[in-house]
């Protein structure tokens, strides 16, 4: 199984595991990360969730080699904060959250996340989901396929895409990735399609709506951050622009001062920020990473600590 864990020892340097510490690894995918932060605790817990059960069949027995330390939690990461009090989890040393798809998962045609390979239109991450990419496709209306693809594709075409959408599928069936690429060149035409290329955008639309992916992100990072020790430290990396501004946007509004009371020369402890920026400016894949793995190149790593 060929993953590439992005920006492996930065994470870890930013984490600054305590061999006795309580980690959160709220992204597990095949365990890359998940790994190195257990070698790292000899006395302490990992608790690591993942939506993929394949993943997670992967991740048990990578793991279950180097220690016993550790719980897989089948759920998305949405779920974070109740299930952590499930499990008696009040504080944790550090959380990491890795917003990107594992390579097995887009490498694999039948999970239907890739543009480039055929497969039937899926995308869930949790195959036991009854809502998949064919569910939007087939059922929702030509406006909401618009709002969709404005929303999370940003794409200038989004009423052009939809509408052949809508015309097609009244035909034809729109079954897989393939008939959807092409639905999508029909309705830009050949020059846009191949100078911007928005099937790529398209296809993220879908999945970031299949699996929650932004909602999950403005529910579990504020949870994190309250459920941080003093000290801990939280590493989020991104991959595209729409993720990266709630996660800037969240860690901003956890590390500043309440606009109400700035200025006052006693500030209030509930207003007090709960959070400092690490790295003010997110960090980057290095040379070495980018040559090694091209998937890396729009990553970006942003590091808080609890204060």
């Amino acid at each position: 199984m060929k993953h590439y864990s992005v920006m492996l020892p930065e994470v870890i340097e930013g984490l600054q595991i305590k061999d006795d510490g309580v980690y959160v690894d709220a992204t597990l995918g095949y365990a890359g990360h998940s790994s190195e932060i257990l070698k790292r605790i000899k006395k302490g817990r990992l608790f690591a969730f993942d939506a993929d059960r394949e993943a997670i069949r992967y991740s048990h027995q990578t793991l279950s080699g180097i220690s016993s330390n550790f719980k897989i939690i089948h759920s998305n990461f949405m779920y974070l904060d109740e299930l952590l009090e499930e499990e008696n989890v009040s504080l944790v040393d550090g959380f990491l959250f890795d917003l990107g798809l594992s390579s097995p998962e887009i490498d694999d045609a039948r999970r239907g996340f890739s543009f480039m390979q055929d497969g039937l239109l899926d995308m869930r991450m949790d195959k036991e989901s009854k809502f998949s990419a064919k569910t939007i496709i087939d059922t929702y209306s030509m406006q909401e396929l618009v709002n969709l693809f404005f929303k999370y594709a940003e794409e200038p075409k989004s009423k052009e895409i939809a509408r052949q959408i809508a015309n097609e599928r009244k035909a034809k069936e729109i079954k897989t990735t393939l008939e959807l690429v092409e639905v999508i060149k029909k309705a830009v035409g050949a020059n846009y399609f191949y100078k911007h290329h928005p099937e790529r955008t398209i296809f993220q639309a879908l999945r970031i709506e299949v699996n929650g992916e932004l909602k999950a992100i403005e529910k579990a990072l504020p949870a994190a951050i309250k459920r941080l020790k003093k000290g801990g430290r939280i590493c989020v990396i991104t991959f595209h622009s729409l993720e990266d501004r709630i996660v800037k946007r969240i860690f901003k509004e956890y590390s500043e001062v309440n606009e109400m009371v700035k200025g006052l020369p006693d500030i209030p402890k509930e207003y007090q920020p709960l959070i400092k920026l690490v790295n003010k400016k997110p960090i980057t894949p290095s040379t070495k990473e980018l040559s090694e793995n091209s998937r890396s190149k729009s990553a970006k790593l942003r590091i808080v600590e609890r204060i």
